[in-house]
C-alpha cells in the first residue's frame, strides 16, 4: 500500500479535512495497525473516491470507506477475533443492485452480519430510482456511495455475491461466491425497480436463513 499523497492537489478545505481523518482512523485502530499503514489505506481510499460527484461529504466517506477496509485486514490478518459473518455485494457500477442488496441484509439483520458492497466500475451517484424504491419499504441508501471493490474485503468476506460484472468481479480461491442475475435498474423508473427490489429482498432473507442470521424484530 503506498503513502504517497494524492491530496496534493485537492481544495485546502478538502485537504485539511480528510487529513484530520487520519486522526480518527489512529485512535480506534491503536494497537492493530500502524499509522503508516492507516495512511497508506487513507490516502488509497481518498484517491478512489475523489471523483465523487458530492466533494463536501468526501472526508466522511474517505472515513467509512477506510474503516470498511481496515476492519477487513484485520480480519485477513488475524487481528479482529469477530465472529460476525461478513457479505459482501458487487455489481458493476455499484449504483443499483449491490446497493439495493446491502441495504436489505442491513434492514433485516442489524448489526448481526458485516456487510460491503462495491463495483467494478463505480459510478458517480447511486441510481435515483433504487434510493426512492428503497425509501418506500423504510430503508434509506441515500447516505450510500459507490466504490470500487478491494481484495482484502472481498478475501475477508464469508459470502461474496455478484450480480453482472462478470469476468471483471474478482476471483480468489477458498472465497465462497453466488451469481445473482438480476436485471440491472440503470435507466428504469421507480415502477420498474420494485420487482427487482422485492428479488433481492427474497435472496438476501435466503442467505439469512442458509448462514442461521436471524431477521431482527
Amino acid at each position: 500500500m503506498s503513502v504517497s499523497d494524492p491530496l496534493a492537489s485537492a481544495p485546502l478545505e478538502i485537504r485539511s479535512l480528510v487529513r484530520g481523518v487520519a486522526d480518527h482512523l489512529r485512535k480506534e485502530f491503536e494497537g492493530i495497525f500502524a499509522a503508516e499503514t492507516i495512511q497508506g489505506y487513507m490516502a488509497d481510499s481518498y484517491e478512489s473516491l475523489s471523483g465523487a460527484r458530492v466533494k463536501g461529504f468526501v472526508p466522511l466517506l474517505v472515513e467509512r470507506y477506510t474503516r470498511q477496509r481496515l476492519r477487513a485486514l484485520a480480519r485477513l490478518e488475524g487481528t479482529s477475533t469477530t465472529d460476525t459473518p461478513m457479505i459482501v455485494f458487487l455489481c458493476v457500477h455499484n449504483a443499483g443492485r449491490s446497493q439495493m442488496a446491502a441495504g436489505w441484509m442491513q434492514h433485516l439483520a442489524g448489526d448481526t452480519v458485516e456487510i460491503f458492497s462495491g463495483g467494478s466500475d463505480p459510478a458517480s451517484e447511486i441510481n435515483p430510482a433504487a434510493v426512492a424504491s428503497m425509501a418506500e419499504i423504510g430503508v434509506d441508501i441515500s447516505s450510500e456511495f459507490p466504490k470500487p471493490w478491494t481484495d482484502e474485503v472481498v478475501r475477508a468476506a464469508d459470502v461474496v455475491v455478484t450480480m453482472g460484472c462478470g469476468d471483471a468481479c474478482p476471483i480468489f480461491p477458498g472465497t465462497r461466491y453466488l451469481d445473482w442475475e438480476i436485471p440491472d435498474p440503470a435507466g428504469l423508473s421507480v415502477e420498474d425497480v420494485r420487482p427487482i427490489r422485492d428479488e433481492l429482498g427474497e435472496r438476501v432473507r435466503g442467505i439469512m436463513a442458509e448462514l442461521q442470521i436471524p431477521v431482527r424484530s
